[in-house]
C-alpha cells in the first residue's frame, strides 16, 4: 500500500532446522483468510461507480530537532468512476480544493490564492500518479480509489490477521492488522457487514526516525451518491496566481 502526504508545495522467527527453507520471495503471503476476506469485501464496495465520504486525518512528523509534531485535516471526497474526483481539504495548513474531470486536474490553495492545473486523462489511479509526479501532491487514501482497492491495499503486505470486533459509532467493525516490509504496520477497521466500508486506518512507519504515524477516520459513506458534472468543476477565483510547473519528464 502506498502512503504519501498532502498538500501541494506533502519477524524474525527462530525454529527447528528443516531440510529446506524457502526463500522469502517464494513464501506465500501469511494473511489469514478472515483478514483477506474482509479486505476483499471492502474492495467490492469501493468499486462502486459513484460514492462520497468524509475523513479526518492526523499526520505525525518530526521537526528539525526530532520532536514529534502533528497536523490535522478534514476532507470531503466525491468519486465518480472511472475518471472523476473532487476533494475539499481543510486543515492546519489551510484549505485546498482538488478537481479532476477526466481531462484536467486542478488544485487550488485558498490561503495562498494559488493554483496549478495540468491536462491529464485516464482513470483515478493514472491521475493520482500524475499528481504525485508532477505536482508533488499525494492522497493518503489513494488505494481506496484504485481500480481494485483490495489488491491495491494488499500490495506489498506479507502478513495480516483479524484482531477482533469493536464498535465505532455504534457499528460493529472488524479490526485488522497487516505488515508491509520494510517496517510498515497497517491497522484497518472495516464495518462488519456486507458493505465493509473502511472506518479507521493507522499506518505506523517503524523504520523511520521517531516511528511516525498517519491516522485516518472515515465516515458518512454514501454509496448511492449521484454527483453531477458540476461537482467536479473548480472555479478558480479571479486574481489567483497560477503556479508554473516544470516541463513534464520524458519516460
Amino acid at each position: 500500500m502506498k502512503f504519501l502526504s498532502l498538500p501541494v508545495v506533502l519477524a524474525l522467527t527462530v525454529g527447528v532446522m528443516v531440510p529446506f527453507v524457502a526463500r522469502a520471495e517464494d513464501r506465500p503471503p501469511m494473511i489469514s483468510e478472515a483478514a483477506r476476506s474482509a479486505v476483499v469485501a471492502m474492495g467490492k464496495s469501493l468499486e462502486a461507480p459513484e460514492f462520497s465520504f468524509k475523513d479526518r486525518t492526523i499526520r505525525e512528523y518530526m521537526d528539525r530537532g526530532g520532536q514529534p509534531l502533528h497536523i490535522f485535516h478534514h476532507a470531503t471526497i466525491v468519486v465518480r468512476r472511472p475518471d472523476h474526483l473532487a476533494v475539499v481539504l481543510r486543515g492546519d495548513d489551510g484549505t485546498t480544493r482538488i478537481a479532476y474531470d477526466g481531462e484536467s486536474l486542478t488544485i487550488y490553495g485558498a490561503n495562498l490564492n494559488k493554483y496549478a492545473t495540468i491536462p491529464v486523462s485516464g482513470d483515478l489511479g493514472t491521475m493520482l500518479k500524475v499528481a504525485i509526479d508532477r505536482l508533488g501532491v499525494d492522497f493518503p487514501l489513494a488505494d481506496f480509489l484504485a481500480t481494485s482497492p483490495d489488491k491495491a491495499f494488499l500490495t506489498g503486505v506479507t502478513s495480516g490477521y483479524e484482531v477482533g470486533t469493536v464498535p465505532i459509532d455504534g457499528v460493529p467493525c472488524r479490526h485488522l492488522f497487516f505488515m508491509q516490509p520494510p517496517g510498515i504496520e497497517l491497522e484497518l477497521w472495516v464495518e462488519k457487514n456486507a458493505a465493509a466500508v473502511p472506518r479507521r486506518l493507522i499506518v505506523t512507519y517503524r523504520s523511520l526516525p521517531g516511528e511516525p504515524r498517519f491516522i485516518a477516520e472515515m465516515w458518512g459513506w454514501n454509496m448511492s451518491a449521484r454527483p453531477t458534472d458540476a461537482a467536479f468543476e473548480l472555479h478558480v477565483p479571479a486574481g489567483a496566481t497560477k503556479i508554473e510547473l516544470p516541463p513534464e519528464k520524458k519516460p
